[in-house]
């Protein structure tokens, strides 16, 4: 099983569309495996976008994500990364496909609601950055057999 991270950006949090973000994953047949609301520091947001460091608008990303608290979640299932990033749908939700996250519910690329790693490579890194080992949970659920052969 392919695990991701998840973030509900400060926006999706301050537009009260944490639980429906949330349900869109679970709805999708993909399984929550940690989850937590935080303030994220200035230092964990350099970290988490230090392949922008540089451009113009990591500043700008550094003082929105760290500007009122988010919601994390590990969401795990097959093919977890891509089924997640067609649920949150194109960066700028102007081109994002209706029913997807940004399509329904964004209007600025620059508050775009959720965070998906790009990569099973990047969701490793990223998760190391938001949850310690403990903080993930493996289960099984009876429903999975009727998601996924």
């Amino acid at each position: 099983m392919e695990r991701t991270l998840i973030l509900v950006k400060p926006d999706g949090v301050q537009r009260g569309l944490v639980g429906e973000i949330i349900a869109r994953f679970e709805r999708r047949g993909l399984q929550i495996v940690g989850l937590k609301f935080l303030r994220v520091s200035k230092t964990l947001a350099r970290e988490h976008y230090q392949e922008h460091v540089g451009k113009p608008f990591f500043k700008g990303l550094v003082e929105y994500i760290t500007g009122s608290p988010i919601a994390a979640m590990v969401v795990q299932g097959s093919n977890a990364v891509e089924l997640c990033r067609t649920t949150i749908g194109a960066t700028n939700p102007v081109a994002a496909t209706p029913g997807s996250i940004r399509g329904d519910f964004g209007v600025d690329v620059g508050r775009n609601l959720v965070h998906g790693s790009d990569s099973a490579r990047s969701a490793k890194r990223e998760i190391k950055l938001f949850f310690k080992a403990a903080e993930l949970h493996a289960y099984n659920r009876s429903m999975s057999r009727w998601i996924v052969e």
